[in-house]
C-alpha cells in the first residue's frame, strides 16, 4: 500500500469510528430518554461491532490504528516508519472531527457543535491510564488473527469497568470535543484525558517489555491428552 492509501485508510477508519461512537450515543439517548444506562448499553454494543469490522477492513491497509498512541507505540517498536507518524496522527485527528460531523448530519442536528460535558478528576484520569494501558497490551500481545475481536471486546468491557467509559484514544477525545451529545467531552477536559492516555501507553510499553520473547496464545504448544 502507498503512503496516501494508508493515510486515507486511517482518516476514513477514524472518521467512521467516531461516527459510530457519536451516532450510537445520539440514537441511544433518543431511544432511552433519560435512562443513561440503556443509552450506554446501546453505545457500547454499537462500538464493539463497528470497531471489530473497521479493524478487519482497514487493518490490511494501514494497520487500523485509528489512534495516535497506537501509532506512536508502533513507531517506537519499529512497526511503523517514524517518518510516517506525524502524518498518521494528522489523518486520525482530522478523521475524528469529520466523524463527529458525519454523525450530526445523519441525525439532522447542527453540524458544528462544541461539547459542554465536563469529564475531569483523578478517578477519570486514572481510568484513562488503565483503559489505554490495557488496550495497548491487548494490541501488543494478542495473536494476529484475533486482534480485531480482542480489541473490540476489551473496549466494550472497558466502557463499563472504567470511570471514563474508556476513550483510550487522543483522536477520540478530540473528535468527541466537537459534539454536544451523550459521547461529548468539554474542551477543557481533553488535555487531562490525553495526558493520561500518553501515560497509559508508556506503561503498556514498559509492561510489554517484561514479557519480551514470551509466546502469544496461538504459539503455545497444546498439552498432550493424558
Amino acid at each position: 500500500m502507498s503512503i496516501p492509501q494508508k493515510l486515507f485508510s486511517e482518516f476514513l477508519g477514524t472518521a467512521l469510528l467516531l461516527a459510530i461512537v457519536i451516532g450510537s450515543g445520539i440514537m441511544g439517548e433518543r431511544l432511552a430518554g433519560a435512562n443513561e444506562a440503556i443509552a450506554l448499553v446501546v453505545n457500547t454494543l454499537s462500538t464493539i461491532g463497528g470497531l471489530y469490522i473497521l479493524i478487519e477492513v482497514f487493518g490490511p491497509i494501514s494497520g487500523a490504528h485509528f489512534n495516535p498512541v497506537v501509532s506512536a507505540v508502533m513507531a517506537y517498536r519499529g512497526l511503523l516508519p517514524r517518518a510516517s507518524l506525524p502524518a498518521y496522527v494528522v489523518a486520525q485527528l482530522a478523521g475524528a472531527v469529520v466523524g463527529a460531523w458525519i454523525a450530526h448530519a445523519m441525525f439532522d442536528v447542527s453540524i458544528l457543535q462544541l461539547s459542554m460535558k465536563v469529564r475531569s478528576g483523578t478517578g477519570q484520569w486514572f481510568a484513562e491510564v488503565v483503559a489505554t494501558a490495557g488496550l495497548l497490551l491487548v494490541i501488543l500481545r494478542a495473536p494476529a488473527a484475533r486482534v480485531a475481536a480482542m480489541v473490540a471486546a476489551y473496549i466494550g468491557s472497558a466502557y463499563f469497568f472504567t470511570a471514563s467509559t474508556s476513550f483510550a484514544n487522543p483522536a477520540a477525545a478530540v473528535g468527541r470535543m466537537f459534539t454536544e451529545s451523550f459521547a461529548g467531552i468539554a474542551p477543557a477536559s481533553v488535555p487531562g484525558f490525553v495526558g493520561a492516555q500518553l501515560v497509559g501507553a508508556a506503561l503498556a510499553v514498559a509492561i510489554s517489555s517484561v514479557f519480551a520473547g514470551a509466546p502469544v496464545a496461538t504459539e503455545i504448544e497444546p498439552k498432550p491428552n493424558v
